[in-house]
């Protein structure tokens, strides 16, 4: 058998569906969908029906995640294949990759087809893809690449590079945005103000304040929600699908929701290190905790964690971004890349202090991971909960066993986390995709280059 095509059987645990938990239930698994979800004397038929029996007792069962925030190539070495290797072992079963590629930006529909033939050589999970708008006369590309099958758009109001990662102007950002909007296409921001952070950096530098925690201080609040506000207000002017990417404080929550009640279809993601990493863990981390947007407060993180559980945050993705050590090993802070990696212990972190500390439920812990980021950016047709005709996508997790992130077990090429010696609870036992297992906790990494399929926009 192919594994592309996908597997058959019947995965075995406590089910986490949509809209309930089957303590002892059934899911089975015909050519790489979903065919059944069962409870009952029918679970323990079909478990006795057939020769294939993955998960088993007491082991949860989630949907796959979906990671809408990877970026696989901002550092070239990484690629494919080492994002979705990481990915496999840390339960993300569906990866979206951004377009601010290292020398090709995604940006046109020749870029877009580029990208897809790269995943059929070299994923190991599916794949789905953002595209991005380049300054001045990309907006007549936008139609391209959606016909070639983007889930969504990132773009930035804040300039990293001009080239790679620009600053869209916003009489450009409002023409994008009415063509994404007639699309029925959600377009994401980072969200932070250039001139606010420019001139704090050049006064840190001025006087010599170069220390880790001096990214921070150069990145106040008011440089994300500023920027946040204008987003929020050029895609309601466009009526567009919106989403705020890797937000970081709860007033960035607060007017995402505070404009959705008016009407903006606007969603928003965090990230883990905004749930349990600080600013005082600056000291510690160094270069490694320096990410864009900085690391808050304790508050900002309770305040964080609080807007996950009762929804006004929509999804946890990783901002994996897979820099080598090279390029954090700056003794001033500013001269060292911004990100870290992350796409292996999203699950692990938003399971273990989720919902084994008791923050999330099982239902809200599934939603975050896989059902929401699935149906935001198009691609729940196939991917995001355990259902009748979906992929056969699951994260097993071991209640009984303890996640300790070692950088010797990374599978990215960056063999660094900023998470290095934290433990959380659950162990990721198994991770299926299109109901072949992809990794295990036994054998380790199982899927190969190749066997990710791209998964296009379904609606």
């Amino acid at each position: 058998m192919t594994r592309g095509t996908g597997g058959s059987g019947v995965v075995r645990g406590r089910i986490v569906t949509p809209d309930r938990v089957i303590d002892d239930g059934a899911v089975v698994i015909e050519d790489g969908r979903i065919s059944a979800v069962l409870e009952g004397d029918a679970a323990a038929a079909a478990v006795a029906g057939t020769t294939r029996v993955l998960g088993g007792p007491g082991l949860l069962v989630l949907p796959g995640a979906v990671d809408a925030h990877v970026h696989a190539f901002s550092e070239p070495t990484e690629t494919f294949d080492g994002a979705t290797a990481a990915a496999a072992a840390g339960g993300v079963t569906t990866i979206i990759d951004m377009p601010y590629d290292a020398g090709n930006p995604i940006n046109t529909a020749a870029a877009v087809a580029g990208k897809r033939e790269r995943i059929q050589a070299e994923a190991r999970v599916d794949v789905a893809l953002h595209g991005t708008v380049r300054p001045r006369d990309g907006v007549r590309d936008i139609d391209g690449m959606i016909d070639e099958g983007v889930s969504g758009f990132k773009v930035s109001l804040f300039e990293t590079d001009p080239v790679r990662f620009p600053r869209i102007p916003s009489d450009e950002l409002l023409e994008a945005f009415t063509v994404m909007a007639a699309r029925g296409v959600r377009v994401g921001v980072h969200a932070e103000d250039g001139e606010i952070i420019s001139a704090l950096v050049a006064a840190a530098k001025a006087a010599g304040r170069t220390a880790p925690l001096d990214h921070n201080r150069t990145r106040p609040p008011v440089s994300e929600t500023t920027s946040v506000a204008l987003g929020l207000e050029v895609a309601a002017a466009a009526d567009v699908r919106f989403h705020i990417f890797h937000a970081s404080l709860p007033d960035t929550v607060t007017l995402v929701t505070e404009k959705a009640k008016h009407g903006l279809d606007a969603t928003l993601e965090t990230c883990p290190h905004y749930l349990v990493l600080t600013e005082d863990d600056m000291d510690r981390l160094g270069p490694f905790g320096k990410i864009n947007p900085p690391l808050r407060t304790a508050d900002h993180a309770a305040g964080m964690w609080a807007a996950l559980a009762d929804g006004r945050i929509d999804m946890v993705t990783s901002d994996h971004a897979p820099w080598p050590v090279a390029k954090k090993g700056f003794p001033e802070i500013f001269d060292n890349a911004s990100g870290a990696p992350g796409v292996q212990t999203l699950v692990p972190i938003v399971v273990g202090a989720g919902y084994f500390e008791g923050r999330l439920s099982l239902l809200r812990t599934a939603a975050v991971l896989a059902t929401n980021p699935a149906r935001a950016f198009g691609i729940d047709h196939r991917k995001g909960a355990i259902a009748v005709g979906l992929d056969a996508d699951f994260v097993v997790i071991d209640p009984a066993g303890t996640t300790e992130i070692d950088e010797m077990r990374m599978y990215s090429t960056a063999t660094w986390s900023p998470y290095s010696g934290m433990s959380f609870p659950g162990l990721i036992h198994s991770t299926i995709v299109r109901g072949e297992e992809a990794y295990t906790d036994a054998a380790g990494l199982i899927a190969e280059p190749g066997d990710g399929v791209f998964i296009g926009r379904g609606r």
